[in-house]
């Protein structure tokens, strides 16, 4: 019993340091630097989202992709992928487009009905961004703001 308890105490002890030895990554900081809308009619709307990406790490990040889910007023607006693979620097950042395929017409009635002007435009976006290399893998992330449309 002694020499199954010490051997268990010594597991719970190299456990510990191994995860303490983990990196440990802040998750990146995403921001909308500009929608232009490309093409749009009351049931789809095509849209260019230009990302910027802020890594708070002190090592680069070399992205695989970001998966996202974005509301507008509270309500289901857009979600995808982005299409390429791309890297952050250490404490730098980096932009990247995605194209947005949306259904805003619920978005946009709540903001209509709610007498908001639709030059300045709340959202919340929520998903993870997936690492190419390393032991962690995917880091989560939320960010509210708001953006201009063109």
């Amino acid at each position: 019993m002694t020499g199954r308890r010490l051997v268990a105490g010594l597991a719970c002890l190299a456990l510990g340091a191994c995860s303490s030895m983990l990196p440990k990554l802040e998750a990146p900081e995403l921001s909308i630097v500009r929608v232009d809308v490309i093409k749009a009619d009351l049931i789809e709307q095509q849209l260019r989202v230009r990302m910027s990406v802020r890594n708070p790490n002190d090592r680069s990040l070399s992205v695989r992709g970001i998966t996202y889910e974005m509301q507008v007023a509270g309500q289901p607006f857009a979600h995808g992928e982005s299409e390429k693979n791309f890297e952050v620097p250490a404490l730098g950042s980096s932009e990247f487009d995605l194209g947005v395929t949306a259904n805003a017409a619920g978005a946009m009635l709540k903001l209509l009905s709610g007498g908001k002007s639709l030059e300045t435009i709340e959202y919340r976006m929520v998903g993870k961004v997936s690492l190419a290399t390393g032991l962690i893998r995917s880091i989560p992330f939320e960010k509210k703001g708001e953006f201009r449309l063109r």
